[in-house]
């Protein structure tokens, strides 16, 4: 027979066959993870109903250090933000009220489902589904755009703006519980933590939506004539592949997709983490690359040595050189992207042949200094001491 990969690419394999396979362990990596959850989910709910209950009942005097935000001041400017967010809907989207009702309640609902899980899960083990429900959340809502009749582009673009406010909504829920519990250990006030959050949530959200601009303009999320060279955005354009399927209702690789799920249950099974795993045949290898050295250093750092104690000093030390590197990379990118979105050249930051991107010095020069940062890391690494 004929082998139809004999005269396809790696690049247009990876396209059609594996990223659609990563596409489906995404999707059922999410399901795991609600699955996986379900304690903490059932914890959550009855929590809540059971505030809810003892609030009703009586009002005692609470202590400087238990004492919130009125919940006057809350309900107020939780219907503030439902309006702007049906303002935004039936304005910005170009979606019936209806629709746009319909939408506001799927949010609502939604969200305080989910903020009430990421929060208790932080609370408990520390760790936030974001993903995976933010993965669900898609899938739900998706469903609900079809079923009111939402669907085709405009039913994708709603869809994304809906999962973005839910995922926002999980993970500011999961950050504020950690500044809640360093705030009890330290003796704050949660009323005033919960006020200067907002200011602070207000200048983030100014200065992330600028930034996202300046990056779209500067380099793109989509491969296009203009942009040749766009950003990945893995997690992004996961939650696009989902969506996509879901609204068309056709054209979709549902053999690949499922085989993409089957690999994540097994994956799971063995101990790995399915998301991650999935995440890796997704994204392309010039960025798994990285991350597969990344992992490999780990491994050696946290080889069982003679002193455990040294081994998790340098551990410690380890986790603080990468979130610098992670920290830094992110400021350097965006101070490039400023460069070309002020100049209005692509190739403002190309200064000849050894940062040419498309000619090999380029990749000498990448080569060179990504070993440098290798070589650094270890170095660093190894200097870590017990700290008695």
């Amino acid at each position: 027979g004929v082998n139809p990969f004999e005269s396809m690419s790696a690049e247009m394999i990876f396209n059609n066959y594996v990223r659609n396979i990563g596409i489906g362990a995404i999707a059922m990596a999410g399901i795991i993870g609600i699955i996986k959850s379900s304690g903490a989910i059932k914890t959550a709910f009855s929590m809540a109903t059971g505030k809810k209950v003892a609030t009703g009942s009586h009002q005692p005097v609470t202590k400087r250090t238990d004492r919130d935000l009125k919940m006057s001041i809350v309900t107020l400017l939780l219907l503030f933000t439902l309006l702007a967010v049906f303002t935004f809907l039936l304005v910005g989207v170009d979606i019936t009220p209806t629709q746009s009702i319909v939408a506001l309640i799927a949010i609502a609902v939604i969200s305080f489902l989910f903020t009430t899980v990421a929060a208790n899960a932080i609370a408990i083990v520390g760790s936030n589904p974001v993903s995976g429900m933010t993965l669900m959340a898609l899938i739900l809502i998706s469903v609900i755009l079809v079923g009111v009749g939402v669907g085709g582009p405009k039913g994708m673009v709603s869809a994304l703006i809906i999962g973005g406010i839910v995922c926002t909504a999980l993970s500011m829920a999961g950050g504020f519980i950690t500044d809640l519990k360093i705030g009890y250990w330290i003796g704050s006030t949660p009323a005033k933590q919960q006020s200067y959050k907002f200011l602070g949530t207000l200048v983030s959200a100014a200065t992330v939506g600028a930034v996202i601009y300046i990056l779209n303009e500067a380099y793109g999320f989509v491969l296009s004539p203009e942009n040749p060279n766009p950003m990945v955005a893995p997690q992004a354009n996961a939650m696009a592949a989902i969506i996509e399927p879901l609204m068309a209702g056709s054209g979709v690789s549902w053999m690949m997709l499922g085989v993409g799920a089957v690999i994540a249950i097994l994956v799971n099974w063995l101990g790995v983490s399915p998301l991650a795993f999935a995440l890796g045949m997704f994204i392309p290898i010039q960025l798994n690359t990285p991350l597969i050295v990344g992992g490999l250093l780990n491994h050696w750092i946290n080889k069982k040595g003679k002193d455990a104690k040294l081994t998790n000093a340098r551990h410690q030390r380890a986790i603080l050189i990468s979130s610098g590197f992670i920290a830094g990379a992110a400021l350097f990118g965006v101070l490039g992207a400023l460069v070309i979105f002020i100049t209005g050249n692509s190739n403002a930051l190309n200064f000849g042949v050894w940062t040419d991107p498309d000619g090999v010095g380029a990749q000498i020069t990448a080569l060179v200094a990504f070993t440098a940062l290798v070589l650094f890391f270890v170095w660093e690494t190894k200097r870590a001491k017990v700290d008695d």
